[in-house]
């Protein structure tokens, strides 16, 4: 029997039981109308998510693959033969400038090191030289944990009357993404991550004004194709291709779940969990990446303390059913990520506090770091016995 793991990470999560049924629904035709009103109620909950104001402007296109999918259908897809600027501060924001580079020959990029903020005014200067037509950001960059600035960079895009496109893959169902102040015209994300269901599906939502521009600029790709996939959508509340129909109910079940919870609630909800974890980890004298205040609710990247080794702070905690993530690129060693999103209950959350608190004292002990170098452990977290992962866990 596999080992259930409690998943720390940005993605994929562990998922709710809700979503275990219905995945498990009986099987329909895509081409039948019941996948039509299947895909109507999912694009409704995507455009209720954003709490967009005059949600008859919107359309929300579903893909079936990961948010690297949506991504790529974006940046094949709104560029046309115009230029591009991708603002980058970290792995995903190198892997929008590889994709674009791909499909687009006008690429451009403005690229800082990684969990650096952007500079406003060196983007500002950029644009009073070079014509851009399309400007693309991730918004969470779960690299370093930073949240870039989606008001401030939508504004210089208005003002230099280019397009703004952002990858929201691992910020959509945990921050607020207001997309017609920020002057959004497209965003990405993935059904895997915040939102809570399985991996598998992404979707782009959108202005219509800029979906129906599309047609206008000859095809880059043939399976990811924006133009196409609004066409079916528009015309007959299809995908073009055949989709994966289990993971949309999935994914219906967890917009019908976050709906019902509130969006705003389930951000509060996100951001306590994220509070509960940093404020016991800072017990535990872990010093963090970046500030409190430029990072995102779903995740937390850690300083490796001396002496210790990620890989094995990882294996540890695997032993005791807890899944994290290690940094990668030039946080490779350095770091370690805790996500927070998913089906993670405040018992869930005090006993990986405690199975840290052990692991690290172990560790420091093995290293034979003398005893004023290890760790200050407060008393109030104590060691909780590991929990029975097969009960079903009633979420605070």
């Amino acid at each position: 029997m596999l080992t259930k793991y409690l998943l720390f990470t940005p993605g994929p999560v562990n998922v709710a039981e809700t979503l275990r049924v219905a995945i498990s629904k009986e099987d329909i035709c895509h081409r039948e109308p019941d996948f039509d009103a299947l895909l109507r109620s999912i694009e409704h909950k995507l455009i209720s998510l954003f709490q967009i104001r005059k949600q008859t402007r919107y359309r929300a296109v579903v893909i079936t693959g990961s948010g690297t999918a949506a991504n790529e259908a974006m940046l094949s897809s709104v560029v046309g033969k115009g230029a591009i600027l991708i603002l980058s501060n970290g792995e995903f924001g190198g892997r929008l400038h590889k994709t674009s580079l791909i499909h687009n020959k006008r690429t451009h990029l403005i690229e800082m090191p990684w969990g650096t903020a952007f500079d406003l005014n060196q983007i500002e200067e950029y644009l009073s030289i070079h014509k851009i037509h399309v400007i693309a950001m991730v918004h969470h960059e779960t690299c370093s944990g930073m949240l870039n600035p989606l008001p401030q960079i939508g504004a210089i895009a208005k003002a230099h009357g280019a397009l703004f496109v952002v990858d929201g893959v691992s910020s959509v169902g945990a921050e607020a993404i207001d997309m017609e102040t920020s002057n959004i015209a497209f965003v990405s994300s993935s059904s895997s991550k915040a939102i809570g269901s399985y991996p598998g599906l992404s979707f782009v939502v959108g202005r219509k004004k800029h979906f129906k521009k599309l047609k206008h600029h000859a095809a880059k790709t043939t399976y990811l194709n924006l133009a196409t996939f609004y066409a079916f959508l528009k015309n007959h509340s299809q995908t073009p291709n055949t989709p994966a129909v289990p993971l949309f109910f999935a994914l219906e079940q967890a917009l019908t779940d976050i709906l019902r919870e509130g969006v705003i609630k389930r951000y509060a909800r996100i951001k306590a969990r994220a509070d509960m974890l940093r404020v016991g980890m800072r017990r535990l004298n872990l010093e963090f990446l970046i500030d409190d205040a430029d990072m995102c609710a779903i995740l937390t990247t850690v300083r490796v303390p001396p002496s210790i080794s990620v890989r094995d702070l990882r294996n540890r905690l695997r032993e005791k059913s807890i899944i994290i993530y290690e940094g990668k690129g030039c946080f490779a060693g350095k770091v370690f990520q805790v996500g927070n999103i998913g089906e993670l209950s405040d018992y869930d959350i005090r006993y990986f506090l405690a199975a840290l608190k052990e692991v690290l004292l172990t560790l420091q002990v093995k290293a034979a770091e003398p005893m004023a170098a290890v760790i200050s452990m407060p008393a109030t977290v104590a060691m909780l016995p590991a929990p029975n992962l097969f009960q079903a866990k009633v979420v605070s």
